[in-house]
């Protein structure tokens, strides 16, 4: 039977600690899908191949985030019931949740292959590369069900509080993964296309094998067949939960592919350079992202249980930790990012374009220590609307401006352009700390009402 894990009593650090790293390894091996189809690509095949890769990825890691997001809205609704010591609805909201992401997973793959070739010509794909993007979007696309099934099961299992089960699924799918790009792309030499194919098949195996341990181990509530449909009041909590999430992480994801679009209209050589630096990127944010959604466990459970003086030592307890490993990334980054660049390609001109567009992401990694912190806290809370708002202002009201005016700055730069993510971030984290002394103020209050409340009730 599987374990759920008790966050509401006992320890804060060291269980925080321990269930992020498990969350914080399954991401990296998930990332490590399209870094490996890079990676492989970036040895076996040229600049185009590598500017097909990392455009197709990247378009396909929005779509992901979008079902991540949703997802959410099952991890935070779970967390909850439990806390609650409701498990009688904690498999209802699994059911409904299944019912929600079959639709999309048809929907997400119906859009993407009958319009690759118009993403393609949206994301400015130089020409060269235009055929291999839209033939690895359309693969990609096929296996979209084992992309939406993969993070519903991922969601349900951080609800309970249970990373290691996904990390063990994913290891082993990283593992066919690897294997499989390099029959196919250096075997073989299908490029783009053979990447695309390696990457399905690893997702279908990752699903294949959560299903198994589910099926061994069963769940700590009651789930069946007859759960798996449209429960009203829960599938509107899941939407109400997730949605905000899902639109925040689609918009934000949306302007790094704007900004992506101005890297490929400025050539080849600067698209490719963009592309190796954006998967390097997804790995360097790793860090915060896993913290980010362990927080979302640890409060959504205390939330759930009324303890949210707790709550708020968790989030101060995470920030801490967070900063600390964002230190440790911004010298790697801002210093060294020639050299994890090389990682990816042979190409001199592209490993500088990369490092120069790095060095942005680096200054970064000392906002969003911070930023993703308060974000799981308000995910946790259920105050996903706020983390909606904040998203789309720090991405339409600074992110895309700034990037284009710093593309119109003699001499274009590529680190110019990058600038734009970390001013972007200094101004959510402006609102999330705006937004978390308003909440602690109202819930100061309230509380102040309730003892007053009390005192004349005694007299």
């Amino acid at each position: 039977m599987t374990k759920v894990s008790n966050f509401t009593e006992g320890k804060i650090f060291s269980p925080l600690l321990k269930f992020t790293i498990p969350i914080l390894m399954a991401l990296f091996l998930q990332t490590m899908y399209g870094a490996v189809d890079l990676l492989i690509v970036g040895q076996f095949g040229n600049a185009a191949d590598v500017s097909a890769v990392s455009t197709g990825s990247q378009v396909m890691t929005a779509i992901t985030s979008m079902i991540t997001g949703l997802t959410m809205g099952i991890t935070i609704l779970i967390g909850q019931k439990l806390g609650e010591g409701n498990k009688k609805d904690a498999g209802i909201v699994v059911g409904s949740g299944i019912s929600i992401f079959a639709i999309i997973a048809i929907v997400v793959t119906i859009v993407v292959v009958i319009f690759s070739s118009s993403i393609a010509t949206l994301m400015h794909v130089p020409i060269e590369a235009f055929d291999s993007t839209a033939s690895y979007l359309k693969i990609c696309a096929m296996g979209a069900i084992f992309i939406v099934s993969y993070n519903v099961i991922g969601g349900v299992f951080r609800g309970l509080g249970d990373s290691k089960t996904p990390l063990i699924t994913v290891g082993i799918a990283c593992v066919v993964n690897i294997i499989g790009d390099l029959i196919f792309v250096g075997v073989f030499k299908m490029a783009a296309t053979g990447a695309a194919c390696a990457t399905v098949l690893a997702q279908a195996i990752s699903v294949i094998l959560s299903l198994i341990l589910i099926r061994r181990r069963g769940l700590p509530f009651e789930f069946s067949r007859k759960s798996i449909k449209f429960h009203k009041n829960l599938t509107s909590q899941i939407i109400k939960y997730g949605a905000p999430i899902a639109l925040q992480d689609v918009l934000v994801n949306l302007s790094f592919l704007v900004i992506m679009m101005i890297g490929n209209s400025m050539g080849v050589v600067a698209s490719a350079g963009m592309g190796v630096a954006q998967k390097l990127v997804g790995f360097i944010m790793l860090i915060p992202l896993s913290f980010s959604q362990a927080v979302s466990a640890f409060v959504a459970q205390n939330y759930g249980a009324k303890k949210y003086n707790r709550a708020k030592k968790v989030l101060l307890y995470s920030l801490a930790a967070s900063l600390c490993c964002g230190i440790v990334m911004f010298y790697i980054t801002f210093f060294h990012g020639n050299l994890l660049s090389q990682i990816f390609t042979k190409d001199e001109a592209v490993i500088l374009a990369s490092w120069d567009y790095m060095k942005s992401y680096g200054i970064d990694c000392l906002f969003t220590a911070i930023m993703f912190c308060m974000v799981g806290y308000f995910n946790g809370c259920g105050k996903t609307t706020f983390v909606m708002i904040q998203g789309i202002v720090g991405a339409f009201c600074v992110r895309i401006p700034v990037s284009y005016l710093m593309s119109k700055l003699e001499p274009v730069s590529l680190f110019k352009v990058g600038l734009a993510t970390p001013a972007s971030t200094f101004v959510q984290i402006i609102l999330c700390v705006s937004f978390f002394v308003f909440l602690s103020k109202k819930s100061a209050k309230e509380d102040e009402s309730i003892d007053n409340y009390e005192e004349i009730q005694a007299l």
